[in-house]
């Protein structure tokens, strides 16, 4: 039996799940600070003007953007498994040795540029994706079992703030960084060496689950799990170990379920616009404004700084409206999936129109679609974990590989489109694209999405017979229809 008295227990107090999620968000900023590097490095690693002790390599475009793209095919092919991996072994470990080997690798990338070339620079960074691979299924993994539901998105959307944070300060301190004493390969010393101490702090201090961790009090582990508090006389269930087994995943539940494929496509769409943007947005400046924003990295990094102040704003706004009670959970997930795909959308139309004489409106517009992109992190971002608390990393590995699918293409299909990169039409066209990917990908999320946990996340148990001969229920495994 279990004593249901209500917990004492202050839903604002900072606790060891706010030490987590710090974690976290500190380990997807050098996360991104590691995926960032390359692009900010290779400039000066291929500056023929620069005569640098370090070397400099004369790299053609066709070389460079190879050793750019050789991060994300690495990427790509290991979500899947590595959500895999943080439903049987837990997220922390994951975590953990995913961003550690990451920034292990990035302190030996000079050394490999200077021993095979980009072959060797390109398989290091191949390495880098697949260690990276698993970040997003093993975060959604750790925000599942530690944000209880009510704190769902204050405390995702911290985590996965740390992103833009990560990105902005390598934009910003790169420079700084190339023109000390220790040149480029300080970019990659600099984010390697502190990813390696965060993996340390994080082994030491976090862990998969509240169940795990040695360091929360039990009431606390209680308001997580949201469970009544166990009172002094009830007995331990002697089966209660036997209760933690891991349920293998519904395969087939999932990939017939409308509700993960509105997660599927609304992710996919988002990562067009949001690497279109990144990887394309400097060249459009140079070409068609004659603006080189890549030698301004200040202004290289304001539109993710926009972002990250965006991402606390809309968190505010979103806390006032669940004590409010304003707005149900789907309602709001709608609410700020719409501000993050269709204001972004809207403004790449714009952009589409602004010429040479526009180039303050050109950056206005660039952080308004930048930066209001981040209300997708208490939209579809977090529908992962409304749909299967129980299956959030597998699912999250599904979607951010198709999503990073279209990383790839999209580069490319600028490439195909844009053959004069003069030309404001063929990039009008680019925008265009761009925006019915936003405009389609919210649609579907806002017109089927659910948000309800889903019945294949928690399988039916059955009875099976003890060693005694008595009957009791077990885990089962699989879901039972």
């Amino acid at each position: 039996m279990v004593d249901n008295r209500k917990l004492d227990y202050k839903e604002k107090a900072f606790g060891i799940r706010h030490l987590q999620c710090t974690l976290i968000f500190f380990g997807l900023a050098v996360s991104y600070a590691l995926r960032v590097n390359m692009s900010v490095a290779i400039v000066a690693m291929t500056d023929k003007s620069a005569a640098s002790e370090h070397g400099v390599y004369l790299w053609d475009e066709k070389t460079k953007s190879v050793v750019l793209s050789s991060f994300f095919w690495g990427y790509v092919l290991t979500q899947i498994p590595s959500g895999q991996l943080a439903h049987k072994y837990g997220g922390h470990k994951v975590l953990c040795w995913g961003i550690s080997i990451c920034s292990a690798l990035a302190v030996l990338t000079p050394l490999c540029a200077k021993i095979g070339g980009w072959p060797f620079v390109c398989a290091m960074r191949l390495a880098q994706g697949f260690c990276q691979g698993s970040v997003f299924p093993s975060t959604h993994s750790l925000i599942s079992k530690w944000a209880p539901i009510k704190e769902r998105g204050l405390l995702g959307t911290i985590c996965y703030s740390g992103s833009q944070l990560g990105t902005a300060l390598m934009l910003c301190v790169s420079g700084e960084i190339t023109a000390s004493f220790m040149g480029w390969p300080g970019i990659f010393y600099a984010s390697g060496g502190i990813g390696c101490i965060w993996g340390l702090i994080f082994y030491f201090f976090a862990s998969s689950s509240p169940a795990d961790n040695r360091f929360i009090s039990e009431e606390e582990k209680l308001y997580i799990e949201m469970l009544p508090v166990p009172s002094a006389e009830s007995p331990k269930d002697p089966h209660e170990e036997e209760s933690k087994q891991k349920f293998p995943t519904p395969w087939l539940e999932i990939i017939t379920s409308v509700p993960f494929y509105c997660v599927l496509v609304a992710h996919a769409t988002n990562t067009w616009g949001y690497y279109t943007l990144l990887t394309q947005i400097p060249t459009y400046l140079k070409s068609i404004l004659g603006m080189d924003i890549k030698k301004n990295a200040l202004l290289s990094s304001l539109p993710y700084w926009v972002m990250l102040v965006l991402s606390y704003f809309f968190l505010f706004v979103s806390e006032v409206l669940r004590k409010t009670q304003c707005m149900s959970l789907s309602v709001s997930r709608k609410f700020f999936n719409t501000i993050g795909h269709w204001i972004p959308m809207l403004g790449l139309i714009g952009m589409g129109y602004m010429g040479k004489d526009n180039e303050t409106l050109v950056i206005v517009l660039l952080m308004i679609i930048v930066g209001t992109n981040a209300a997708c992190y208490l939209g579809f971002q977090l529908n992962h974990i409304d749909l299967s608390p129980n299956f959030a990393s597998t699912l999250m590995g599904m979607t951010n590989c198709a999503a990073n699918l279209m990383s790839i293409m999209a580069p490319l299909a600028v490439g195909f489109i844009v053959t004069d990169e003069k030309n404001p039409e063929q990039w009008r066209i680019i925008f265009f694209i761009t925006a019915g990917f936003f405009f389609i990908g919210n649609l579907l999320f806002i017109s089927f999405g659910k948000f309800e946990t889903q019945s294949w996340n928690d399988p039916q148990p059955v009875i099976v017979k003890t060693a005694n001969n008595r009957s009791r229920n077990s885990v089962y495994v699989d879901t039972v229809h």
